[in-house]
């Protein structure tokens, strides 16, 4: 059994209407989820298939981060489709700062965002102090890196750049990934 901590606004999503959502999770990923609301504690238990239900935590984990849930439980799909985030608040000096570099890596009306998972493929999510990649390992990578040199003060057009050069990479190589149409930030 393991056990992942979400915040408590997202635990209304992970249980869904009804619970719909919940009982959809379980049934994919072959677990039992024990939601605490008062804390977000999910006990996540593997009764079925234990290669699908290592994929849960990461499924809550992604929800958590402000993922819809169709778009975690994509991680279920294939053994390929990771789960990662980016801590921006270990990157920034103080609260401004954080402020300044989440803005950054949504830019303006979320168009930076938008490109990271247009040029990637990847599901991009920007949710409290982090950033949320759903995708392919070069995928991730490819956000990632974007991400991190975004943290590190590059300018967008060079972030831009490295961002096209990846995505002709990937459509060279066929490591094309297409994402949840309507992803969110």
């Amino acid at each position: 059994m393991q056990h992942v901590k979400i915040p408590q606004d997202r635990i209304g999503v992970l249980i869904g209407e009804g619970g719909e959502t919940m009982r959809e999770i379980e049934s994919e990923a072959e677990v039992r989820l024990d939601i605490d609301s008062e804390n977000g504690s999910v006990a996540v238990e593997t009764v079925g298939d234990p290669v699908r239900g290592l994929k849960a935590p990461d499924i809550v984990r992604a929800i958590g981060r402000g993922f819809p849930p169709e778009a975690a439980l994509r991680l279920l799909e294939n053994d390929m489709i990771l789960f990662d985030t980016v801590d921006i608040d270990a990157a920034a000096r103080n609260t401004n700062d954080m402020k300044r570099k989440k803005g950054r890596l949504i830019g303006e009306g979320g168009r930076t965002r938008e490109l990271m998972e247009e040029l990637t493929g990847a599901d991009v999510v920007i949710y409290g102090s982090t950033l949320g990649i759903i995708g392919g390992p070069e995928q991730v990578d490819a956000v990632r890196t974007a991400a991190e040199m975004l943290l590190d003060g590059a300018p967008h057009g060079a972030v831009y750049s490295f961002l096209e050069e990846r995505h002709n990479e990937m459509k060279h190589q066929g490591l094309e990934y297409h994402r949840f149409p309507g992803g969110q930030s």
